[in-house]
């Protein structure tokens, strides 16, 4: 804590610039903070979420009283139930890492439990980027053992370990790019593909009502089904989603992406048996 001598009144004190200035929220601003970081009642957040908690509930002990009786008031009228996420149990340690070795440009080595790979190795993970998508926090950077730029899911993280050796984060290298068009996290090489569905209109109108990707467009037929269009780096991970529809959609393109569903479809179908029908 920085304490300085003030000559004039002869006394020291807390320099003015160490505390934050105040903030004045609305009551509809103070609501938004601890709706959406205040969850106190979850046991189980991760690093980021808690750290985001405890901030809220200080803002919220700062308060004037008579917004905080204001806001326990509409509390019970208003609520946020987030989407469900990996709580990251016991890998704040993992996160903190991170986070230092991507702030000081230094290299970690950690130990990983890759899915696709079907097993666990130990590589060295230079952390470009730290990121929160699709309900789990990931470290994005370039792996000396794969050659290449990969993205870690940082709840896979089984061990890390901070190495006293620097690097360089290429001037080239930007999320944006490294995501290109990915319908969600992993872009696959080469041209991206362009995706044409069609939408049965009982899902119709659930499906247009979400932004699911930013080059998405959709038209609506005289039937009430939806035509819907978007061009993505990569067709595994939209299959999954497309997948989540079951009959209620068609894939027209490409036809690649049409097999790939009809495939996953038929292994479903084959399953269950026609004793099940």
């Amino acid at each position: 804590m920085p304490v300085e001598y003030d000559a004039t009144d002869e006394k020291y004190r807390i320099a003015e610039d160490y505390f934050l200035q105040p903030t004045n929220l609305t009551l509809q601003e103070a609501l938004a903070v601890v709706m959406f970081a205040g969850r106190t009642n979850d046991s189980q957040l991760d690093p980021v979420t808690s750290a985001a908690t405890t901030a809220a509930q200080k803002i919220e002990a700062g308060l004037p009283v008579a917004m905080q009786d204001e806001l326990r008031e509409v509390a019970e009228t208003v609520d946020y139930v987030p989407p469900p996420t990996n709580p990251l149990v016991e890998k704040g340690t993992v996160y903190q890492t991170l986070l230092q070795a991507s702030l000081s440009r230094r290299v970690v080595e950690i130990e990983y439990d890759c899915l696709t790979e079907f097993r666990q190795y130990a590589t060295e993970l230079h952390p470009y980027h730290l990121l929160f998508r699709e309900r789990s926090w990931y470290a994005i950077g370039f792996s000396p053992r794969h050659d290449e730029v990969r993205t870690f899911n940082i709840g896979r993280i089984r061990s890390i370990k901070l190495l006293d050796k620097p690097f360089e984060r290429p001037a080239s290298f930007s999320l944006k790019k490294h995501l290109r068009n990915a319908w969600r996290l992993i872009a696959d090489e080469g041209p991206d593909s362009r995706v044409h569905l069609h939408f049965s209109a009982v899902v119709a109108r659930n499906v247009s009502e979400v932004l699911w990707h930013p080059t998405q467009q959709a038209e609506f037929r005289d039937d009430g089904s939806l035509d819907f269009y978007v061009e993505v780096s990569g067709l595994r991970e939209i299959l999954w989603w497309i997948l989540g529809y079951g009959d209620q959609v068609e894939v027209l393109e490409p036809s690649k992406l049409r097999t790939m569903v009809a495939r996953r479809l038929k292994s479903a179908a084959d399953r269950y048996g026609d004793d099940a029908l």
